[in-house]
């Protein structure tokens, strides 16, 4: 443009770009200068036409299998053309439809995976880490694959019991991010002719493009054929390969590509999403669970799903205890109703099993099942029976007598700082609460600011130079109850204990608290490897697996068992991969040195004090 001379624009630009990229590292400033000069080096003038010429026609803004709402309404705030809608078009009572993120149809993705079932050894791992549900798996019989596209693939399922079974793993193109994670933890490599892996794996990347319509029929198909109950598994749910085998109730959300949040409340979504009711706090977790237009929490096809509602970043825990005391009034009033109408004419007959009802045992997935068959049967016998105010009374809540899974979500700045204070009070409650904290040890959602979980020498908003202060232990603040399950657990560095710390919370008749590691874009790392990065903090002893469940006192066992061996490489082999901790070293590296040192006395101490505890004999009488 002439406006400044080229050289002094370039240097400018640089300059700016060291300014405002340095604290991400010096690899970062270096890409941003090269793609400067790269483009200096190819621009080209284009002359505009003076109408357009294009017979290119934009595809609709949803599928036509999209429910009326979705196109009339959705669709225009997709278009960003939310304003031209009536105040008529909107639900009076505020509420929105679930189940919606699958008709975005985003196609962000240029490359996506295709499996390869020869290779695969149909371990679940892919499905499991996936952050949008985008891959999955399922069994089937032979006879379902009548009306199957020509390119849908199978596999003989492997697996005791599964004799006649196919198994699946289908990808949903358009809905897929293209982040890799699948791949990355893929851990089947196909072999040469000599036996020795290849670089080649079961899923491997391909152009989204060349293969977005056949996969995307592949997947419609996919999803047409039934899901599996828990009760009808093959493999148990505490497994990786069994939980997956369930239908995820989250599906295609916002979140990033890669993301580490989203296979978390993902997996709670198979594991309870059918009863769960859920109180999220503002933050990631919130935006993306339930921004207008799209919500990505769905429905089974029994039309059960979670319940979730969004409160405030500093009463969530407060929120979320008012959900469990209103299920719980509702369910001892459903009881008192019971006995009372077991009193009355026309119901004596049914005392016995009105009592069954209210005394039934709820601690198992066939347990949940046996007692939903006899509410339906509750339901015709009060249908059938004499109408009163009391038959009619319990007819509007009887499936408050389903056991229902409470749940508070949110991440670190919510549960580390600013509603810390009413966690506290929630956990302190002794009532049957389930917490799952997300925890990035960063504020992600607004702008990467320093929370009290982020760990020392790690550089973020309000601490520019390094955190100094060691990261909060909210694991062992909530140990020292006495009453409270507590899990630290992490994805990528042992699925199976995060799966079992989600059940044995989600069973335990008291408050619960899960804290889970997640690693996030603000930290500076290739989302595609972030499962590796968990695995590196738990092997540095940053951050120890561990379950605390006080039922063991019952049995005499200590309540305390360490899930993560003691550390097996030093502290900066797992910090020095993320830029939080490396652009430290390039502003003051006597001050990283200094911190690093610090940090990893206090990593040394505190495996050294769980490890402690984990020894200590411990009973249901000890002192």
């Amino acid at each position: 443009t002439d406006v400044l001379p080229v050289e002094k624009a370039v240097s400018a630009i640089k300059e700016a770009i060291n300014k405002t990229y340095g604290k991400k590292g010096e690899k970062v400033v270096q890409m941003n200068c090269e793609a400067v000069d790269k483009t200096i080096a190819v621009i080209e003038e284009v002359s505009v036409p003076q109408k357009a010429t294009s017979t290119f026609r934009r595809p609709e803004v949803v599928p036509d299998n999209a429910p009326e709402f979705v196109k009339k309404v959705t669709a225009k705030i997709i278009e960003g053309k939310g304003d031209e809608l009536p105040v008529s078009a909107f639900p009076v009572d505020g509420e929105f439809p679930t189940a919606t993120s699958q008709f975005e149809k985003r196609n962000v993705a240029t490359q996506i995976p295709e499996w390869d079932p020869q290779v695969c050894i149909q371990c679940g791992q892919c499905s499991l880490v996936c952050p949008h549900a985008a891959i999955r798996m399922k069994l089937l019989d032979e006879k379902s694959l009548r009306s199957a596209p020509k390119t849908f693939k199978t596999v003989i399922a492997k697996g005791p019991g599964l004799t006649g079974k196919l198994l699946s793993i289908q990808v949903a193109p358009e809905d897929c991010t293209g982040c890799g994670a699948c791949v990355n933890i893929c851990p089947a490599f196909k072999k040469d002719q000599n036996n020795k892996p290849t670089a080649k794996k079961a899923l491997n990347m391909v152009s989204q493009a060349q293969v977005r319509q056949s996969e995307s029929e592949n997947f419609s198909f996919f999803l047409s054929l039934p899901d599996l109950k828990i009760e009808e598994l093959p493999f148990a749910v505490n497994t990786v390969k069994g939980s997956q085998l369930l239908r995820p109730l989250f599906e295609f959300s916002g979140a990033c590509a890669g993301c580490g949040e989203t296979p978390y409340v993902k997996l709670l979504s198979q594991l309870f999403g059918d009863r769960a009711l859920i109180a999220n706090a503002t933050g990631c977790s919130s935006i993306y669970g339930g921004n207008l237009p799209a919500t990505p929490y769905c429905i089974d096809q029994n039309g059960r799903g979670p319940v979730w509602s969004n409160s405030l970043f500093e009463d969530n825990a407060e929120f979320g205890f008012g959900m469990r005391l209103g299920v719980d009034q509702l369910t001892d009033k459903a009881k008192i109703l019971l006995k009372e109408l077991s009193l009355t004419q026309g119901f004596k007959e049914q005392a016995g099993f009105f009592e069954e009802i209210a005394g039934a045992a709820q601690k198992t997935h066939q347990d949940i099942e046996m007692q939903r068959q006899r509410i339906v049967k509750l339901k015709q016998i009060l249908a059938a029976g004499k109408a009163s105010k009391l038959s009619q009374e319990l007819t509007g809540i009887t499936d408050y007598l389903v056991k229902k899974s409470v749940w508070i979500l949110g991440g670190d700045g919510w549960a580390y700082d600013i509603g810390y204070g009413g966690l506290d009070h929630v956990l302190a409650s002794g009532k049957n609460i389930n917490v799952l904290v997300l925890d990035t040890g960063v504020y992600s959602n607004t702008g990467g600011q320093m929370s009290k979980a982020t760990p020392m020498a790690a550089i973020a908003k309000f601490a520019a130079a390094g955190k100094a202060m060691p990261k909060k232990d909210l694991a062992m603040l909530a140990i020292t109850y006495s009453n409270i399950y507590v899990a630290r657990v992490a994805l990528g560095a042992n699925p199976m204990q995060v799966i079992r710390a989600m059940i044995e919370a989600e069973n335990y008749e008291g408050p619960s608290i899960v804290i889970a590691y997640t690693h996030c874009i603000a930290h500076g790392i290739n989302m595609t490897k972030g499962m590796e990065e968990q695995k590196k903090a738990v092997l540095s002893g940053d951050w120890p697996l561990l379950r605390f469940n006080p039922d063991l006192t019952k049995e005499g066992k200590n309540p305390l068992q360490l899930d993560s061996k003691a550390p097996s490489i030093p502290l900066e082999d797992y910090i020095y991969n993320e830029n939080r901790f490396k652009a430290l070293q390039s502003i003051d590296s006597e001050r990283a040195k200094r911190l690093l040192d610090l940090a990893q006395k206090d990593v040394n101490r505190r495996y050294k004090l769980y490890e402690y505890l984990a020894k200590m004999e411990c009973g249901e009488d000890s002192k």
